[in-house]
């Protein structure tokens, strides 16, 4: 029921855009995973007719999951490395494709680092080939570790990734495929607009991954105490995924050409803060600090200012974060 709403609520806010996007050819990668899941839901509700070809390493697997999406759209085998070109002609290219995993970023930072640059170029040779415009999906992690004293993050800070440390093999590797985004827009003509993704929350997101928030609603729905393994005075913010898709959407269809935004919530909290509203809200025993160093690339503020795209595309959040906690938490089968 949370996830049908959601997406009604997706539908009526697009519905403006969407005619735009009526006898549309799109050509999308990592559209299984969470965020490209929610674009595509949108989608195969829409009152237009627009085809949709996926790249996947797992069609059947996909298949298995999402069967409706399946029959909604084409989904071809391959690799975003290696993969051969479907033919015909796309009037839009997705690029979803990389894997946050934080495992791989630890355990293999070479392979997390080629797979972002070497994808993306994959993806805008084909936009460029087919003259197609194309949504590139990148991370706020371009900014390396945001100063404590700035609140929010906007797009003109410059500040970096630490070249000199490998856990800043996904952010860095984001940052580089900026930079091939803006060659590929000066030397070839195309038109690319970008995301850059903070945090987020909602149905569909793995509660078993390394994002505190969905561990936090993890053990919360078991009846554990939430354990915070660093001391908590880590800063984030969390966007609902439907926002993040009208969000999205509406940058594809809307964003000026070379256009880059931010996108997540301008709703700060601290690890330590999150653990207890999260266990206010899903009635957890408790929260227990255990102070441990922190492994993570960024143990400060990962924040962004989202003026930009509020008052250039005229969007905005809808879901607040308690509320975002409780419909993750229901999606996820959660009884109150």
């Amino acid at each position: 029921m949370i996830f049908e709403e959601d997406l009604a609520a997706v539908d009526a806010a697009l519905a403006p855009l969407w005619p735009r996007l009526d006898g549309a050819r799109i050509f999308m990668t990592g559209g299984t995973g969470f965020i490209g899941r929610w674009m595509l839901e949108a989608l195969a509700r829409a009152p237009i007719s627009a085809e949709v070809t996926l790249l996947s390493r797992d069609p059947q697997g996909f298949a298995a999951r999402a069967p409706h999406l399946a029959a909604r759209f084409r989904l071809v085998r391959g690799d975003v490395l290696d993969f051969t070109p479907p033919g015909g002609d796309f009037t839009h290219i997705i690029h979803a494709a990389t894997d946050a995993s934080a495992a791989l970023n630890k355990g293999d930072p070479r392979r997390m680092f080629d797979t972002i640059l070497q994808g993306t170029r994959n993806a805008l040779d084909l936009a460029v080939e087919r003259d197609a415009r194309l949504l590139f999906l990148s991370s706020g992690a371009v900014y390396g570790v945001q100063p404590w004293e700035m609140t929010h993050v906007p797009e003109d800070w410059h500040g970096g990734p630490d070249p000199l440390d490998p856990r800043s093999a996904y952010g860095a590797g984001k940052r580089a495929t900026e930079m091939l985004c803006t060659i590929y827009g000066k030397q070839f003509g195309l038109d690319v607009v970008g995301a850059r993704i903070f945090a987020l929350l909602g149905p569909l997101l793995s509660l078993d991954i390394h994002f505190a928030a969905g561990n936090f609603i993890r053990d919360a729905m078991a009846g554990r105490t939430i354990r915070i393994e660093g001391d908590g005075q880590a800063v984030r913010s969390y966007l609902y995924a439907a926002d993040l898709t009208v969000w999205l959407w509406t940058l594809l269809l809307a964003g000026a050409p070379g256009m880059v935004c931010n996108v997540g919530s301008e709703e700060a909290v601290s690890i330590a803060d999150l653990a207890r509203r999260t266990a206010a809200i899903l009635s957890a025993p408790g929260v227990e600090i255990l102070g441990l160093p922190d492994p993570g690339w960024n143990p400060g503020r990962y924040v962004p200012s989202t003026a930009r795209i509020r008052e250039q595309l005229g969007v905005a959040p809808t879901i607040g974060l308690d509320e975002a906690i409780r419909r993750t938490a229901l999606w996820n089968g959660w009884k109150p």
